[in-house]
């Protein structure tokens, strides 16, 4: 589609939020060795997509401007670059873009092949928007966490913390298709949706119990898939085993400090940072899970290419229920 364009939304430096977002017309990528060309259907936005607009991975990301943010994405391929025998034209797919290069904010993108699964047409084209970061990174912290998802894994209690946010609602979901004992932190409004993914129990997290995470039955978690920021280990420790183990999704550098604290001081009770490491088997599996609909993506809203820019502030305002999802 050399020499064609297409609409796309794009900042052109760092900072300024969704008032830094603009629409423009550019030209349609080519696909290159082993990656595809999408006729894009829906993106979801991550956390991650504005905190590099912020400037929180400068200077090595955006790697140049005007950056097309957003790298979780459904739609059709229209094109394969050399090397590429697992797709044709005419496929429907769910795909993680490769964070340096983003694109999810247009009408067309290129996709690694790699990180690119069929879409069944049981699994809409937001639904698969929301899977690939958030559930990825939700699947991979409760592995961290020594889940199998297969006939070995053992009854154990687990504290979800932000249930209902993009990563937390998948988190929930995947510890009950384990048999997990689930205990999940949310916010009021949310608590009968967390509920009703599969939490067994469910607290207010501006309530006391929900600020010192304890169990109203008593119980002391296994493991924590940690999906929020601002809680101290202090307030971790005393609930966990023995050998409980802290999963952080959202790791600062105090939380890495503490990490190595740990190691270093041979505690039984442990704090693993966890980075999203892509991976193709991972995405299918989670597709899998929705084609089955064993899994589900929560959509908190659904806006245009055309406002986009609605999109990225609900995103920066932190209360979204489940993903955020532009549809072109």
């Amino acid at each position: 589609m050399a020499g064609k364009s297409m609409q796309a939304v794009q900042y052109s430096g760092y900072g300024g939020g969704a008032a830094g977002l603009k629409h423009a017309e550019v030209p349609i990528p080519s696909p290159k060795k082993d990656e595809i060309l999408l006729k894009l259907e829906a993106t979801s936005i991550n956390q991650i997509d504005w905190k590099v607009q912020k400037g929180m991975l400068r200077p090595f990301l955006p790697p140049k401007f005007p950056f097309i943010p957003c790298v979780d994405v459904a739609g059709e391929v229209t094109e394969v670059g050399p090397g590429v025998s697992s797709f044709t034209a005419g496929d429907k797919v769910v795909a993680m873009l490769n964070l340096p290069n983003s694109g999810g904010l247009a009408e067309y993108t290129v996709a690694p092949a790699a990180f690119t699964v069929s879409r069944p047409s049981e699994v809409s084209p937001a639904e698969g928007a929301g899977l690939p970061t958030a559930a990825v990174i939700a699947l991979q912290a409760l592995k961290a966490a020594g889940t199998k998802f297969d006939s070995t894994d053992e009854p154990s209690n687990i504290l979800i913390t932000a249930a209902s946010g993009g990563v937390g609602h998948y988190a929930v979901q995947l510890a009950k298709l384990a048999n997990l004992h689930v205990t999940a932190t949310c916010g009021a409004r949310n608590l009968e949706l967390v509920k009703s993914l599969g939490a067994d129990e469910v607290l207010d997290y501006k309530t006391p119990d929900g600020a010192s995470l304890k169990s109203p039955s008593d119980r002391k978690y296994d493991s924590v898939i940690h999906c929020t920021t601002g809680i101290a280990w202090s307030t971790f420790e005393p609930n966990l085993t023995a050998n409980g183990k802290v999963i952080d999704v959202t790791p600062s550098i105090k939380a890495v400090a503490t990490s190595v604290f740990k190691k270093v001081t041979f505690s039984k009770k442990t704090l693993v940072p966890l980075l999203l490491s892509p991976k193709g088997e991972d995405l299918k599996f989670m597709v899998d899970l929705a084609k089955e609909g064993k899994i589900k993506t929560v959509v908190d809203s659904r806006h245009p290419l055309s406002r986009a820019e609605e999109a990225w502030a609900k995103s920066i305002d932190g209360h979204a229920t489940g993903k955020i999802v532009v549809e072109m």
